[in-house]
């Protein structure tokens, strides 16, 4: 069963690889100059009164040699998320402004403004990529999403199979031990899929990368919400005590089978979107597969403590803290998520006096403050019922 294990482990961390890579060794000059020609043809293009066209045009200026050029990762990774913010809100206003009808002379101006602040970028990324600092932050990252992630279904698993060896019931481990195998292979098929869904390009990529974080956003809120509610430890030994009771009682190993399975697949689909998101604005792919491999390692280490070791990890703290990042993540691909939609001119962009708060997803514009709001007023009103019904005994 370990060899099993062991294979489907490594099948998940190729899997992963095949998203596409970052060009290497280019210079983003050289894709500068590319977008210059594209908008200035788009302003050529206004001025003949052909708005359709230059907005067509603005698109394959975004869509091509910024964004498949790898610049628009570029940016986000080793500039700022809030500086690649300010460059998608330009390529929106520009448009926006073409339909408005503004003069030439007004849109001229900001095609100058906007490839001005692009070389100015070109020459830092130009000169910043050759160093090894985004290297290991990517490492850092994918290692640290994956131990978080994998840690919370290996203490689930692991007190699972606690209970069962401690209660008798030894035999009944294999069970476990398949059903995180299959909830592996499940995982693997759909970062299969994703992949295959997220290697095409322009306008449709930026709608399946949103509607993939807004998915995301419905998995780690719900996630988050749970872990909230079993953070107690006496309510989390109970919750564990009533899913394997339950199955030993009525002698039905597939109960006991679907409740790890499921404990396992929603943390390996949620992971798998993290990657997603992850690799899609990474230029060194190789460290973010280092990290992952690294990670699967330290969480064999951390099973083997949990698993033979016995050891009590405080529930309190951990579920409180992890569905605090959950939320933190939830609420950042909510804003995200509607923005990759705006670029894709699926959902519509209305300003609002607020500045950029890129590390909180955080964008001046009503349609990407909506689902945040939305989710800040369901946090406090779960918070408000937890706290009463805890209160009260009755949680």
């Amino acid at each position: 069963m370990r060899k099993k294990l062991a294979v489907v482990l490594l099948g998940l961390i190729l899997i992963l690889g095949l998203a596409p890579a970052a060009m290497a060794g280019q210079s983003f000059s050289g894709v500068v100059v590319e977008i210059d020609k594209h908008l200035h043809s788009a302003y050529t293009t206004y001025k003949q009164s052909d708005v359709a066209g230059a907005k067509n045009l603005v698109d394959e200026a975004y869509f091509g040699p910024y964004e498949s050029g790898q610049m628009e990762k570029a940016v986000r990774l080793n500039i700022s998320a809030k500086r690649n913010a300010e460059v998608e809100s330009a390529f929106k206003q520009l448009k926006k402004d073409m339909v408005k009808g503004v003069p030439a002379s007004q849109i001229k101006q900001q095609i100058e403004q906007l490839v001005s602040g692009l070389h100015a970028d070109a020459k830092t990324l130009d000169g910043d990529l050759s160093g090894s600092s985004t290297g290991f932050g990517a490492f850092l990252a994918s290692f640290l999403i994956i131990v978080r992630e994998g840690f919370e279904a290996i203490l689930v698993i692991g007190a699972i199979i606690a209970y069962l060896v401690k209660s008798g019931y030894k035999e009944k481990v294999k069970v476990i031990y398949q059903s995180t195998a299959v909830a592996l292979v499940a995982s693997l098929l759909t970062a299969w899929v994703l992949t295959k869904v997220f290697s095409i390009s322009g306008a449709s990529r930026e709608v399946l990368e949103g509607a993939t974080m807004l998915l995301a956003v419905v998995v780690l809120f719900s996630v988050s919400y749970w872990l909230v509610s079993k953070s107690e430890a006496q309510r989390w030994q109970n919750y564990i005590n009533g899913k394997v009771q339950g199955s030993l009682n009525k002698g039905s190993t597939f109960a006991l089978w679907s409740a790890a399975f499921l404990a396992v697949y929603r943390e390996g689909a949620e992971t798998v979107l993290f990657y997603q998101a992850m690799m899609s604005g990474t230029t060194d792919l190789s460290m973010v597969l280092a990290g992952f491999g690294v990670g699967i390692l330290a969480l064999g280490l951390i099973f083997a403590i949990i698993r033979y070791a016995s050891v009590k990890i405080p529930m309190k703290p951990f579920f409180l803290g992890t569905s605090f990042l959950l939320y933190y993540l939830a609420f950042v691909f909510a804003g995200q998520g509607v923005g990759e939609l705006q670029t894709a001119g699926v959902i519509s962009s209305t300003s609002v006096n607020i500045p950029t708060v890129a590390w909180l997803g955080i964008y001046p514009t009503w349609e990407t403050l909506a689902p945040q709001l939305l989710l800040l007023a369901i946090a406090v009103a779960g918070f408000v019922y937890q706290s009463k019904y805890r209160k009260a005994g009755l949680s």
